[in-house]
């Protein structure tokens, strides 16, 4: 029995698929979508054809003629081949996702699958995977990019979620929150903002600001370089108003 061949970019396979769209031959969906003005449907490929034997037929795992073996896994529902990567099919979702399954579990309100370390300890956002990547605008949910789950709770690709750190930014794009534990920076701006005093006409001024961490509103003093929430302690604050002289208590008049 042959083996599967290399495929393409995106799988490793030993057949081409037969868009139900446009009737033309692709390896996968993905390249179809590359060339084409549409999608493809993955869930409506019924024909498949060998690229081995060159044999056309019914969407199957080896070919009726030759015995190749188009793909270690495969899904009859999704027409997924591909090499063995752990797959499974996640009814919930809808689509195969890379497992080992026993190391994922689906959340029913977020409505992806997640990995077993987060249940029970990530923020739920109703239908999250159901929105592009704020990043790079591109679809979540059938992503072949692993998901990274911000504390906030909203998803990014986790390609995308390096690429935002590479570039020194560590807040969410969707709602601000702190993306990651921003402790040690606090301190460190706790340590510049109490060496960088303020000119005398700003010392007693106060502002209104609001924290993107724990969404706390307060006046705090101003400062040109950084404002600390009141609540939490973060610098992940804007200001909400403007600058208003605190005025000095009767006991500082006398």
């Amino acid at each position: 029995m042959a083996t599967c061949s290399p495929g393409c970019e995106h799988y490793t396979r030993a057949c081409s698929l037969k868009a139900p769209c446009c009737s033309k031959f692709y390896i996968c969906r993905l390249c179809h979508d590359e060339n084409e003005d549409h999608q493809m449907d993955r869930f409506s490929v019924s024909v498949v054809q060998c690229s081995t034997c060159k044999k056309i037929q019914q969407a199957q795992q080896i070919c009726e003629d030759c015995n190749t073996v188009f793909g270690e896994y495969y899904c009859d529902i999704c027409h997924l081949y591909d090499k063995n990567k752990k797959q499974y099919h996640c009814t919930q979702c809808g689509i195969c996702r890379i497992g080992p399954k026993e190391k994922f579990f689906h959340c029913t309100k977020c409505n992806l699958c997640l990995a077993l370390d987060l249940q029970g300890k990530h923020k739920c956002v109703e239908n999250v995977s159901r929105q592009n990547c704020p990043v790079c605008m591109e679809d979540m949910h059938t992503s072949r990019v692993s998901a990274q789950v911000l504390p906030c709770g909203h998803l990014l690709h986790s390609t995308c979620y390096s690429d935002m750190l590479k570039r020194g930014s560590y807040r969410c794009p969707v709602c601000m929150q702190s993306a990651v534990d921003m402790t040690r920076c606090w301190q460190n701006l706790d340590e510049e903002v109490s060496q960088t005093p303020m000119p005398t006409e700003y010392q007693n001024m106060t502002v209104m600001v609001l924290c993107n961490d724990c969404h706390v509103r307060g006046a705090v003093p101003f400062h040109v370089l950084w404002m600390k929430c009141p609540g939490c302690g973060s610098y992940n604050t804007v200001q909400d108003g403007m600058l208003v002289e605190q005025q000095p208590s009767q006991q500082e008049q006398h």
